[in-house]
């Protein structure tokens, strides 16, 4: 759930600006690839893993950002087309291999770095919380971003701002607010958002595992768009998000504790999704009307 709920935080950035990121499933994944890289195939420390990590969420947001505001193409388009180059971009080191330690490489060598035990901590590692009850550093890292962004959409000039811009850019523009940047800057954040989770699901494998971030983008985006019907807000918000991946996150655990075929969790989360949509947009219309 937590890097779920990472992922969607970073969507409803977007969302906010009124564009949609569909790379951030690529992205985690690429971010995963690339920390097991370095630490394995390059045998640098966890710092450089990190580092690199978050350097291809930016990078990644900043490209998606100039592709949709400067170049004119479509959110949608834009961010798929990104999706496939990161599917492909991050299998040609390894010719589709997944990365572990003592792993041949395509050139013949063997790569002996391994994980450090600091790294490994960001997805292993449980805080107490009570008697019994153990609070992974993931969801951690979930809680806490999950307060920043909250607060930096509702209660800085720079969030209402973007919120201004989804809802009518050419009025914002207007008013003198720089909308191709404050554009930019919510793909940005997607990006980095998408790369954080990358770091934490390799620290919970401890390997760079090729099929391991199939599901990340339609639970993601699910988790975004069921945070519009939480407390009737109708608008993509952080608390929303938040909720709604808990929501998912439950629901996934519930289907498998009940033995539901894996064939069917899709198909249900997906009725779910248009359920909660159109309660939430046939009331708030309702409302206006």
């Amino acid at each position: 759930m937590a890097i779920t709920g990472i992922l969607a935080l970073g969507v409803t950035a977007t969302l906010v600006v009124g564009g949609f990121d569909l790379s951030i499933g690529s992205v985690a994944t690429s971010a995963m690839m690339a920390a097991a890289y370095v630490m394995v195939v390059l045998e640098q420390n966890a710092m450089v893993a990190v580092a690199a990590c978050l350097l291809i969420g930016v990078v990644v947001g900043l490209i998606n950002g100039f592709l949709i505001v400067y170049m004119r193409m479509p959110d949608l388009l834009a961010t798929l087309g990104m999706m496939f180059l990161l599917v492909g971009l991050q299998r040609i080191p390894t010719e589709g291999r997944s990365i572990a330690t003592g792993m041949t490489m395509p050139d013949g060598s063997v790569a002996t770095g391994k994980f450090g035990a600091n790294f490994l901590a960001l997805g292993r590692h449980r805080f107490d919380f009570f008697i019994d009850n153990l609070l992974p550093v993931s969801v951690v890292v979930l809680l806490v971003l999950a307060l920043l962004i909250w607060f930096f959409l509702e209660y800085t000039r720079f969030g209402r701002m973007m919120y201004a811009v989804g809802s009518n850019p050419r009025a914002a523009e207007l008013a003198g607010a720089p909308v191709k940047a404050y554009k930019i800057w919510a793909y940005v954040i997607s990006g980095v958002f998408a790369s954080i989770g990358g770091i934490l699901l390799a620290a919970r494998l401890g390997r760079g595992d090729i099929a391991s971030g199939n599901n990340l983008l339609l639970d993601s985006v699910a988790a975004a768009l069921i945070g519009f019907a939480v407390l009737g807000a109708a608008k993509p918000n952080a608390f929303g998000t938040a909720i709604g991946a808990l929501f998912v996150g439950v629901l996934l655990q519930g289907l498998t504790m009940m033995n539901a075929p894996y064939y069917t969790q899709d198909f249900i989360k997906g009725a779910v999704l248009v359920v909660a949509l159109v309660f939430t947009f046939a009331l708030s219309n309702r409302g206006r009307a």
